[in-house]
């Protein structure tokens, strides 16, 4: 998937820039890829290391650390690079949208970046695809703990955190592969992802394999996936509803099948309780839609006081 990132890159209008891929001795073609578009390649090693060596190598004032299955949307350097200079920010996340067209994955996306921004105060964390520091900031956090197995990029974050707050950024958004949803399960990441979260709150930094297998140059190997359970067949089905509403609404817009009576007595009610579950929640994970429900309640309680008012006047 790097060639379509480093598309993404190229068809910026920012060219101030530099691309270092941190390789950890990968057996594809990672390496001539890179340099074919001109990037420059360093050893690599597990995330931490990888992260840390690439920043070495770096020159310039603002580190953006990326992951290799991401893709930059038109305008996402400039728009990240101007909001931090603007806004004076050494530390920043941003909003991860999904390589995916299913509602579901939408969802699953909205969770994530709310859990991102609640924790902004109380426990700052971002995703290791889309960090963003200056790189004096970097020095001064002593870059990524290399001896942490996993969650390093949240360990990073909060250490950083301890100098700059961590922000979030309102210009700019990432597209994020869903590969190892589509591996792992939707519920079974976010299950794993709690997991860690749990164990970092009460135990401190993961640095063994004994919490969860990191699956590191072993991706597309079967041998760990997790079993069927009760939240996977729920994905499942709720992925075949969607289908079958997409292929419902396909067929109502096409012309050859305007004028035919299309029997929706099975599929209807399958529909039916999906949108009204996924909806609501996609509503109410939508910054937009929470600002929206907030300033309606503000205006509620001001109506109410002045209908109480009117009332004891009478």
């Amino acid at each position: 998937m790097l060639a379509g990132l480093l598309d993404s890159i190229r068809s910026q209008d920012f060219d101030d820039y530099e691309i270092i891929i941190a390789d950890a001795n990968s057996k594809d073609k990672t390496r001539e890829i890179a340099l074919n578009y001109g990037c420059r390649v360093v050893d690599g090693g597990l995330p931490a290391a990888g992260r840390n060596k690439g920043a070495a190598a770096a020159s310039g004032d603002f580190l953006f650390f990326l992951d290799a299955d991401v893709i930059l949307p038109p305008g996402f350097i400039r728009n990240a690079h101007d909001e931090m200079q603007d806004r004076y920010i050494d530390l920043a996340t941003c909003e991860i949208k999904p390589l995916s067209d299913y509602r579901l994955d939408m969802v699953v996306h909205r969770m994530i970046n709310l859990a991102v921004i609640l924790n902004l105060w109380l426990d700052p964390k971002a995703c290791g695809c889309c960090i963003f520091v200056t790189k004096r900031l970097f020095l001064r956090a002593g870059g990524f703990d290399e001896t942490i197995y996993v969650a390093e990029d949240n360990d990073f974050v909060k250490r950083a955190s301890s100098f700059r707050t961590l922000r979030y950024l309102n210009s700019a958004y990432i597209m994020v592969s869903i590969r190892r949803f589509q591996k792992e399960g939707r519920f079974a990441y976010m299950k794993k992802g709690i997991k860690l979260n749990i164990y970092r709150a009460f135990k401190g930094e993961i640095r063994s394999d004994e919490v969860v297998k990191y699956e590191f140059d072993a991706f597309d190997k079967i041998g760990n996936e997790l079993d069927p359970n009760f939240l996977d067949r729920i994905e499942r089905q709720l992925l075949k509803i969607e289908d079958k509403s997409r292929n419902f609404n396909d067929r109502a817009k096409n012309s050859k099948f305007r004028n035919k009576k299309i029997d929706t007595r099975q599929l209807r009610p399958q529909i039916n309780e999906y949108a009204h579950l996924v909806k609501e929640l996609d509503s109410y994970l939508n910054r937009r839609e929470r600002t929206k429900q907030r300033r309606k309640k503000f205006l509620g309680f001001f109506r109410l006081g002045k209908s109480a008012d009117k009332q004891s006047d009478e």
